[in-house]
């Protein structure tokens, strides 16, 4: 007596995997959000990540590939695909440009985004298109999402995995090769900002594309800053409790280092409370602060040349 076919074991192994990482997400305290629940347990994100890395540095082996012709490795790469860690999905001279992030706390930065049905949300760095997948299952509808990246292989790639997840909100994802410092004008205004890379800087073109009232959400000094957008140009926020660490904003910020609080290593990976440090942006000023934006403790933000 035969087994069932091979890619119906391979659904009922990836749906009891990704369920596994919903409870375990939501045992450490996430998805609270029922809505955002259902995203996690719904998205496959092995459609995502077909291919990955072991490591950064791994260019040419150590791959994990849902092709792969052993039945144990291939197993792996689908264990991988939902365990709760960053998995490297592009790797060019052996520096790591692109990643699908931990879902633990993609969770965390989606429920962070406080999204409606009906907003329109802006993401700097496509990545694999996962997270574009979430927002647009969140979100419902569809052309709720614009996804963009500097390169074009990894947007190309996003396109085919949203075409291969296949729901029409999937396939309303608008997916740009752009430079993400310069935003999608021609899809504002957004009533979200959602960045997965590091920022040197707040790029004037999100305050800008981001209706008033809108949220910006962006790995920032180490951390992860909320930002109410107060009109072009301006936009203030807290930093919540987590630390984060992303790939660099590639493209126009290139090599613009994020900026160090109060020393190295920053002041937000010393202090006990992240959440009583803030950032404001103020035309062309930017600086951090501890408890006040007026307050005795502020730290000047370097402006990249826009």
């Amino acid at each position: 007596m035969t087994g069932p076919p091979r890619d119906q074991r391979l659904r009922a192994a990836a749906s009891a995997l990704r369920h596994r990482m919903v409870r375990r997400i939501v045992a450490g305290g996430g998805l609270s959000d029922p809505a955002w629940r259902a995203a996690f347990a719904e998205v496959p994100r092995h459609l995502f990540v077909p291919v990955y890395h072991r490591g950064a540095s791994d260019e040419a082996g150590g791959r994990y590939s849902a092709d792969d012709p052993d039945q144990r490795r291939r197993l792996r790469w689908l264990m991988g695909a939902y365990a709760d860690q960053p998995i490297a999905t592009h790797v060019s001279g052996g520096e790591l440009v692109s990643s699908s992030s931990q879902p633990s706390l993609m969770a965390l930065m989606c429920e962070a985004l406080d999204v409606r049905e009906g907003q329109r949300v802006l993401e700097i760095g496509a990545g694999t298109g996962y997270n574009a997948a979430l927002l647009a299952h969140r979100l419902g509808g569809t052309g709720a999402v614009t996804t963009i990246d500097l390169d074009a292989a990894i947007t190309a790639a996003a396109r085919d995995h949203l075409a291969a997840y296949g729901t029409a909100e999937a396939l309303s994802v608008t997916v740009v090769t752009g430079d993400g410092a310069f935003g999608h004008p021609a899809g504002a205004p957004y009533d979200r900002v959602i960045a997965t890379c590091e920022l040197p800087s707040i790029p004037p073109a999100w305050t800008e594309q981001c209706r008033p009232g809108g949220l910006i959400l962006a790995p920032f000094a180490t951390g992860l800053v909320v930002l109410t957008v107060l009109g072009p140009g301006r936009a203030e926020g807290r930093f919540l409790p987590t630390p984060a660490y992303f790939v660099p904003l590639r493209g126009h910020a290139a090599g613009i280092s994020p900026p160090a609080v109060g020393g190295e290593p920053s002041l937000l990976d010393r202090h006990p409370s992240r959440t009583r440090f803030g950032l404001t942006v103020d035309g062309r000023r930017q600086w951090i602060w501890l408890d006040s934006p007026e307050g005795p403790d502020t730290w000047p933000v370097p402006a990249a040349h826009h």
